[in-house]
């Protein structure tokens, strides 16, 4: 059976798919291009695509005969899944793997901005460290602060149980998470959560109740010493609107792993000093990325034996 995979992935990864499959790779290293992509789903049987592929009704139509689509990723909302529903072709996704390495990053992009590492990082390298003194890139503490975790989710509840060391009070906001039965937290509203957090992360998918969940007036009633960390979906943010709230201070900062038009910033973003910006690295270990690839190959096979794969999010 012939797969299409439009990007190539771990060793380990490629190996199992090529004793697998009829495999055909996109060469590039970088995005595939649309008119390759339909090339690509034309010939093949399978497509195993990336969250930053574009599989919409046009592409999906091409080939009559496509039997899968494989996304490797835990989201979907990149892919037509109601048009794939309504020509009967499984879409499957990787969920549940990354959850740990994405609640490390959280953790890490929170560490970073508060405490000015990627600024000190540069000052150091750039010559300008004479020595200690008393105000040199003063930071903010982490230890008892007050963490709002919008999205209590599997990644949520991760970001909850490292918060734990730090002796901090928990808010969430979610409709249905078993977080308490992990930690000791407090159930808020989103108005709430956002005037009481001194950090406040996200985790939640992005669909029309969260695209610009987080917009002028929730900035605006975010303490101005607070910290946003977005680790789920650019979109879920306005991001011009929080260029401007960098901008004039109406928060301490940022940390972000995701943008709203992605690879493309917002102008006057990557000139401020007060974010940690990260290329969408929320799942990238070895460890993570190996595993992902091996679950995208077990749905892939199942779907060349006729079987229900493990992870379909549709039919």
């Amino acid at each position: 059976m012939k797969l299409f995979l439009t990007r190539k992935l771990p060793e380990k990864v490629m190996k199992k798919l090529e004793e697998n499959f009829h495999l055909r790779v996109n060469p590039k290293n970088r995005a595939i291009k649309k008119d390759e992509l339909i090339t690509g789903t034309k010939w093949c049987d399978i497509l195993i695509c990336l969250l930053s592929d574009k599989i919409d009704s046009e592409i999906i139509s091409v080939n009559p005969k496509l039997k899968g689509i494989v996304n490797y990723a835990v989201g979907y909302n990149n892919i037509d899944v109601k048009k794939a529903t309504k020509l009967s072709i499984p879409v499957t996704n990787t969920p549940g793997v990354l959850t740990e390495t994405t609640a490390d990053l959280a953790w890490s992009l929170l560490m970073s901005v508060v405490r000015r590492i990627p600024e000190s990082d540069r000052f150091v390298r750039e010559g300008k460290f004479k020595g200690w003194t008393p105000k040199l890139l003063l930071g903010g503490d982490v230890f008892a602060k007050t963490l709002g975790i919008i999205g209590a989710g599997r990644i949520g509840r991760a970001v909850a149980k490292r918060a734990i060391g730090f002796n901090m009070n928990i808010l969430y906001l979610d409709k249905n998470s078993e977080i308490e039965k992990t930690v000791k937290a407090e159930k808020v509203n989103l108005r709430s959560l956002l005037k009481r957090s001194d950090f406040v992360t996200i985790h939640v998918p992005l669909n029309k109740n969260t695209e610009h969940l987080i917009g002028k007036n929730e900035l605006m009633l975010m303490k101005r010493t607070a910290y946003l960390i977005n680790t789920s979906r650019g979109a879920v943010i306005d991001e011009k609107v929080l260029v401007k709230a960098l901008q004039d201070n109406w928060i301490a900062g940022a940390g972000l792993d995701v943008y709203e038009k992605e690879p493309k910033l917002s102008g006057g973003l990557k000139e401020c000093e007060n974010a940690v910006l990260v290329p969408h690295i929320g799942s990238a270990t070895i460890e993570t990325r190996t595993k992902m690839g091996m679950i995208a190959v077990e749905n892939a096979i199942a779907i060349k034996n006729g079987e229900i794969p493990p992870q379909l999010v549709n039919l």
